[in-house]
């Protein structure tokens, strides 16, 4: 016997009055949850929302791929009957299919971001109602991504709510935007001029009056305007302009407030949208800039979960997120494969974050994927995924470019030509960013986007990571026209440890001290070169992977659980981080050494350290910026190593020398790394 929970903590006012402009009601809680493959719903769990089946107990630890069923129930009062209702989720993964009273009220392609049907027409008012929304992550031929590394956690990820409308409102239904798009078109000191464009929606008017109101960072009005505005499909544009603005910066994240709002005696519908009003540029001579100043671009990969809360991060997590994205003295943030929750673009917004925002067109390094279909139904969810990224995102201010494709390959279809379409299609939808893509391969595709970040892992699998250099050399002599960044990383698991990191690889053998060393040489070759607009470091934080050995790919410089920070971390601490100053002795977790010659490398962000070793004081070199080393050394025993500078102070006890090794299976032998195959 089914039962419907009714949300009348929610919808209360419902009862009481009757609404006189848009009400939003969260719908996250009361949910029943089974798998399609339960064939009933008598055994159904109670959930709230965000919810997912790949964090369910009764998934077992295994990863599933597969059809789940969300069941909730809706007392929508007499008292509604001629209003307009919407539901709206901001994140199901992957496939959504929406159904009311048993009723198909629409289809959702795509995980990472939200979108609104109206289901007017299916409610019963005054009764009961029943939702039930079918929702799989099975992989899919036509849906984007088809091919990636992080787990896409099945379920209803992000919240949902309820919105409650007159007859003509607002529409909520573009592209599950708020209907309210700011585009400014030409930003100085002296003056903003740009249009704000609004949808509309009316079951039965064809025009109403529209007010529109821009408020500046203090509160004080600066832009008001009343007209009438025709209601058909086209959106009603009304051109603006500010005198004498503030404009967003990293260093002052000015933030414009812009209101909506249709009636003609008293208001029926109103949208507020925050905003801000900047100048991206970027050239070869100089670099990105923000309103004329030029700020080179240290920014890390984010993906989309944590260890605790899988792929439902909650606002808490982002804070925490941020903390450490501001620790390590990163000024901008990548978001992976497809966009994050809204919350972090507005902390990024508040907090002066540049953000780079992927489209799903993205190939994971495994040989047995394809990335590109050239079929008409995988053309268009990815052009229409990237239209609602655009859409929904287009305000934020700390949003600079948007990402067209990640890592494909030139084999088999020629897929520049939709990569050339994708691109038109962003800017067509939006003018003031560029675009940008991340590519590790040669050929046509590199050249379609406003920017190029280049994917490099040269001296990972094989060479060294001197060899970088050539590479950049080589791309500063031909293509130096460019407007190149680059990116760069590689997997370290803390409980990969050997007795001597000279130590011979073994199958799934992935130690921090291989990462950490591939990104001081990364760092000494490519920070601060002018080649480069900008460099990305992949992964702030490990993510979790099906896919992979352990489940996780090790490449963050932060553990899955938030606990451990890598040594690499402590490197980009030492050059990002201006204002917390760094002091780090690298390898501290090694404390059992074999071999009795040991060097000893620290960061340090105030200066030359001074490093004794038991009581001797080691000279130390100055390496690579912020990197400083010593020569080998002969020690035996337990000694303490100390490290002094600027006032900061870092120390580790050793023991080295008589140390047992593990013995190694004769059945292992050399490999190749599996975290970077292809």
């Amino acid at each position: 016997m089914k039962r419907y929970i009714t949300l009348a903590a929610m919808l209360v006012l419902g009862f009481m009055l009757r609404v006189q402009a848009r009400e939003v009601f969260p719908i996250n809680e009361g949910w029943r949850f089974f798998f399609k493959s339960e064939r009933t719903s008598d055994n159904a769990r109670h959930v709230t929302l965000p919810h997912s089946w790949n964090t369910d107990p009764l998934a077992q630890g295994y990863w599933l791929e597969t059809t789940g069923n969300y069941q909730n129930g809706m007392y929508i009062p007499e008292e509604w009957a001629s209003k307009r209702l919407f539901v709206k989720f901001y994140g199901v993964q992957s496939v959504a299919d929406v159904f009311v009273n048993g009723a198909h009220v629409g289809t959702h392609h795509g995980g990472g971001t939200a979108f609104v049907f109206e289901i007017t027409d299916k409610i019963r008012f005054g009764a009961d109602n029943a939702l039930l929304v079918m929702v799989n992550n099975s992989w899919r031929n036509d849906v984007l991504p088809t091919s990636t590394d992080m787990n896409l956690y099945g379920g209803i990820y992000r919240e949902a709510e309820l919105i409650v409308t007159d007859a003509t409102a607002i529409s909520p239904l573009y592209f599950g935007s708020d209907g309210v798009l700011v585009h400014p078109h030409t930003v100085s000191l002296e003056r903003i001029d740009g249009e704000i464009e609004v949808h509309l929606t009316s079951k039965n008017e064809t025009s109403c009056t529209l007010d529109i109101e821009i408020t500046a960072p203090d509160g004080q009005p600066v832009f008001m305007k009343r007209q009438k505005a025709k209601i058909d499909d086209k959106p009603f544009v009304v051109p603006f302009s500010v005198e004498s603005p503030e404009l967003w910066s990293p260093d002052y994240p000015a933030l414009y407030t812009v209101t909506a709002a249709i009636g003609e005696d008293s208001i029926t519908d109103r949208v507020v949208v925050k905003t801000g009003f900047r100048a991206i540029g970027v050239n070869v001579e100089n670099g990105f800039s923000i309103n004329g100043q030029r700020i080179p671009v240290h920014g890390v990969v984010l993906h989309h979960d944590n260890a605790l809360s899988g792929g439902m991060l909650t606002a808490e997590d982002y804070d925490a997120d941020l903390q450490q994205v501001h620790r390590i003295g990163a000024n901008a943030i990548r978001s992976a494969v497809m966009p994050h929750a809204q919350y972090l673009y507005d902390r990024c917004d508040e907090e002066g974050l540049l953000v780079w925002i992927d489209a799903p067109l993205h190939r994971a390094p495994f040989l047995s994927d394809m990335a590109y279909f050239a079929t008409p139904e995988f053309e268009q969810n990815g052009l229409q995924q990237l239209k609602e990224i655009i859409v929904q995102n287009i305000n934020h201010p700390s949003v600079v470019m948007w990402g067209i494709f990640s890592q494909l390959w030139m084999r088999g279809d020629d897929v520049t030509p939709y990569l050339r379409q994708l691109n038109d299609t962003a800017h067509t939808l939006d003018a003031s960013r560029p675009t940008v893509a991340c590519s590790d391969q040669d050929g046509a595709l590199n050249f379609v986007t406003d920017l190029i970040v280049w994917k490099q892992s040269v001296g990972w699998n094989r060479g060294s990571t001197d060899d970088v250099t050539v590479w950049r050399d080589l791309l500063r002599k031909n293509w130096s026209y460019l407007r190149s960044g680059v990116q760069y990383g590689g997997p370290g698991f803390l409980g990969h440890k050997s007795y001597t990191a000279q130590a011979e690889p073994r199958s799934n053998w992935l130690p921090e001290e291989k990462q950490t060393r591939f990104h001081e040489e990364y760092a000494r070759n490519l920070q601060n070169d002018s080649l480069f607009w900008g460099v990305w470091i992949e992964s702030l934080f490990d993510y979790g992977s099906a896919r992979r050995p352990y489940g996780v790919n090790g490449s963050g410089l932060i553990t899955l659980n938030r606990r451990e920070t890598k040594d690499a971390f402590y490197l980009y601490k030492a050059m990002w981080n201006h204002k917390e100053p760094t002091l780090h002795i690298v390898d501290k977790r090694r404390r059992l050494r074999d071999n009795n010659k040991q060097l000893f490398r620290v960061y340090s962000s105030v200066g030359m350290p001074v490093l004794t070793v038991g009581t001797d004081t080691l000279a130390m070199t100055e390496y690579a910026a912020c990197q400083y080393r010593t020569d080998s050394v002969e020690l035996k025993g337990t000694v303490e190593v100390k490290a002094l500078a600027g006032g900061l102070r870092d120390s580790v006890t050793i023991r080295v020398g008589n140390v047992l090794k593990p013995k190694r299976s004769p059945g292992l032998r050399r490999t190749t790394d599996p975290q970077t195959t292809n």
